[in-house]
């Protein structure tokens, strides 16, 4: 379902609003409606990467919801979770005091992000989930399940949330280009595949910042809204990395970053899909793996760029005296 507001965001505004709305996880899908449908809904744990339907799932039937993101210390649990999980609904005021317990609805407590949840209030958690069984039901929602207390994982049933497929996306895409009116070319809807990574979140944040950016979205407007490099542009970086000097490789490989505002580790990204495609020595490849693991790892704590990209191009040069079986025209294959 649509909402009638015009200023919501895309991710909101196309957010599917009941269980047969979604898209994708049709397994996990059909078992939560059976569990619901006779009336024997577990604890949950959903886990999964960002914009797989978490949230989304449990929404389309959720009566509460309490984001642990927000506040993630044992007061939350003690104070929030416990009035909500303790207090009584409107139904049970209301209701003849003949009324079996048993038919009376159960709660629901959403926690997102619970895997920013401290481990003291994970176990708190764990004596609350014990102690209002009857009463609640407790859905956990994590990107991260190795982040959950083992106490908390075997309370609940776990579903996995699986990055969404191409043919599970393109629908919604669809649906989405009717909507809104929009002109979308082929090359540009899968361009918003290929740079969400299975995170359906993710494409709809690119598609509604590309529908403002360019009347044609195409795959050049979808790379250039988002900032990553575009597969020619790669093809680029590879063969100066491969045929130049360290001082040359250097002054294009910095005009180019510029020139087409990417960032080092996206390019860092797509390197390593090139390289899985070359058909190298053994030790060749554990060269340029090794090289191209320990840069990402340096950027991710905050190291220079510049640095960076020097470093990139000494892990080739490192390489550039081994044999490379297929790649000897020039060409990728």
């Amino acid at each position: 379902m649509v909402s009638d507001s015009g200023n919501l965001p895309w991710v909101e505004k196309y957010r599917p609003s009941s269980l047969s709305d979604l898209v994708s996880q049709e397994e996990i899908v059909n078992s939560i409606s059976k569990m619901i449908a006779e009336d024997r809904l577990p604890h949950l744990l959903f886990y999964g990467p960002p914009g797989t339907g978490k949230t989304t799932t449990i929404l389309a039937a959720a009566t509460k919801n309490l984001n642990a993101s927000d506040e993630r210390g044992i007061d939350v649990v003690r104070n929030k979770i416990v009035s909500f999980a303790s207090s009584q609904g409107l139904q049970d005021v209301f209701s003849s005091t003949n009324t079996s317990s048993a038919k009376r609805p159960i709660k629901l407590v959403i926690l997102d992000e619970a895997d920013a949840m401290t481990k003291d209030a994970q176990n708190a958690l764990r004596r609350i989930i014990e102690k209002y069984t009857d009463s609640t039901r407790f859905c956990i929602i994590c990107n991260y399940l190795s982040k959950i207390i083992p106490a908390l994982q075997s309370r609940c049933t776990r579903f996995r949330f699986a990055p969404l497929k191409q043919e599970q996306v393109m629908p919604r895409i669809d649906y989405i280009i009717k909507k809104e009116e929009l002109n979308v070319t082929d090359d540009g809807k899968d361009a918003l595949f290929k740079l969400s990574k299975g995170d359906m979140r993710r494409i709809i944040n690119c598609f509604a910042s590309t529908a403002l950016a360019t009347d044609v979205i195409n795959e050049k407007g979808v790379y250039s809204c988002v900032g990553y490099p575009r597969p020619n542009v790669v093809e680029k970086i590879l063969r100066i990395l491969l045929d130049s000097t360290i001082e040359v490789a250097n002054q294009k490989l910095s005009e180019m970053r510029l020139r087409h505002s990417v960032a080092l580790m996206d390019i860092l990204d797509e390197l390593t899909d090139k390289i899985s495609k070359m058909d190298g020595t053994p030790k060749l490849l554990q060269i340029l793996y090794d090289g191209l693991s320990a840069i990402e790892q340096r950027l991710s704590a905050g190291c220079s760029e510049r640095i960076q990209s020097l470093a990139l191009i000494s892990v080739f040069i490192q390489a550039r005296g081994m044999e490379f079986e297929k790649y000897t025209n020039g060409d990728m294959e």
